[in-house]
């Protein structure tokens, strides 16, 4: 009887990170709308997907404590924001469940200038992705709120492709 539950249970933890695997933790998908967003940047600009409608936006799911996300914010700082900035476009680095202080002190440290967010109740993360999917992600919609590109973790070909999906969104 044991022997089967534990290979009940294996079997169940298997479909589980094969979902994961395939969803890649997300719970949205690429041509879709995206969740509804209310939020106000550290500035103390309100938005929302209407406010946002006419722009190409990135939404940059990161924290402190991530490595990766430590990794990728200078390339999206250089690559993304400082490219694209002048156009119809934003990046909104988006903080997960971490105290103000903590977040002035890591974009200080981090050294970006793009804008910034605090997700204090991963309400928004939560929208996006599957329960207990890590953080590390890049959602880029286009201008009428759609999501057309969404990574996880920094992969330097996977974020050439999101540049070059920028890009291409800018210029229609």
């Amino acid at each position: 009887m044991k022997h089967l539950l534990v290979i009940v249970l294996l079997f169940v933890f298997q479909i589980n990170v094969a979902q994961e695997d395939s969803t890649r933790g997300y719970k949205v998908k690429v041509g879709e709308q995206a969740p509804d967003l209310n939020f106000t940047l550290l500035d103390g600009t309100q938005h929302t997907n209407q406010s946002l409608k006419g722009k190409v936006v990135v939404l940059q799911f990161t924290a402190s404590w991530c490595v990766v996300c430590r990794k990728e914010m200078p390339h999206l700082e250089k690559e993304v924001w400082q490219k694209f900035k002048n156009e119809d476009f934003i990046l909104i680095g988006i903080d997960l469940k971490e105290d103000l202080k903590k977040v002035e002190r890591f974009i200080a440290q981090m050294k970006v200038t793009y804008p910034f967010t605090i997700d204090e109740d991963g309400a928004m993360f939560e929208s996006f992705t599957l329960p207990k999917a890590g953080v590390t992600r890049n959602i880029v919609l286009d201008k009428n709120g759609k999501i057309i590109f969404l990574s996880r973790l920094y992969d330097e070909k996977e974020f050439a492709e999101m540049i070059a999906i920028i890009d291409t969104e800018l210029k229609k």
